[in-house]
């Protein structure tokens, strides 16, 4: 009989303790640990704890698949600083991207990875407004680069440089606000160049030269011609 009275007493002590969900402070802040189901389900969309209204510590965000709650992202705040560290999961929890936010807004270094692999597929840069800005490079799943790119305001600007996957030079181009604009190089998988010349607004301008096993094989002056440079 004592041994009942006293896990009763123990169990009374212990639903004390126990922190209810989804509370406002005096001021009407949320306070506390909170939970959301999806709509109409008891599928949890997320779980994380507030601080008179302040996200505080790691929030889990959850997707609804076939009934189940998925992790398909965390948010890791920190008390000292408004920036969040973010990352993204994929349905096979995998590791998609991760980086910091300010509210909504990307900033400073983000990693993309492969698909179901730890290797980093894109590494970019953005700036206080969530544009891209700096240097922007592309992975193969080996590691080996693949491409070069600058960004300044969240558009392409300057040189830009593309690799095969044992390390030759496949093409060199220049743009200016997103356009392709200036001298251009395009090699064939030994690394001998194919074709030069200039882009001028997107079009390829005045004197182009071609080549066969890097001998100079034909000039063209395509300065009239209409053509899209982007599939070459």
């Amino acid at each position: 009989m004592k041994l009942i009275y006293i896990i009763l007493f123990s169990l009374s002590i212990g639903s004390g303790f126990t922190q209810e969900l989804n509370q406002f402070d005096a001021n009407g802040e949320r306070h506390g640990i909170w939970k959301k189901n999806f709509e109409d389900t008891k599928v949890l969309r997320y779980e994380g704890e507030f601080n008179h209204g302040k996200e505080v510590g790691t929030f889990k965000f959850y997707k609804n698949i076939d009934g189940k709650a998925l992790l398909t992202a965390t948010r890791t705040f920190n008390s000292d600083s408004d920036l969040a560290q973010v990352k993204f999961f994929s349905s096979t929890k995998n590791l998609i991207s991760e980086g910091q936010t300010r509210g909504k807004t990307y900033v400073g270094k983000w990693l993309y990875y492969h698909n179901k692999s730890k290797q980093i597929m894109t590494e970019e840069f953005y700036n206080s407004k969530g544009e891209l800005e700096g240097e922007k490079n592309t992975y193969y799943l080996s590691g080996k680069i693949a491409k070069k790119e600058n960004y300044q305001g969240g558009v392409l600007n300057g040189e830009a440089r593309s690799f095969s996957e044992i390390g030759k030079l496949i093409s060199v181009f220049n743009y200016n606000n997103d356009v392709l604009d200036g001298p251009a190089k395009i090699y064939d998988t030994k690394g001998d160049i194919q074709m030069e010349g200039v882009y001028q607004k997107d079009r390829r301008h005045g004197i182009w030269k071609f080549y066969e096993n890097g001998i100079l094989k034909e000039e063209q002056d395509l300065t009239r011609r209409s053509n899209n440079p982007k599939e070459n």
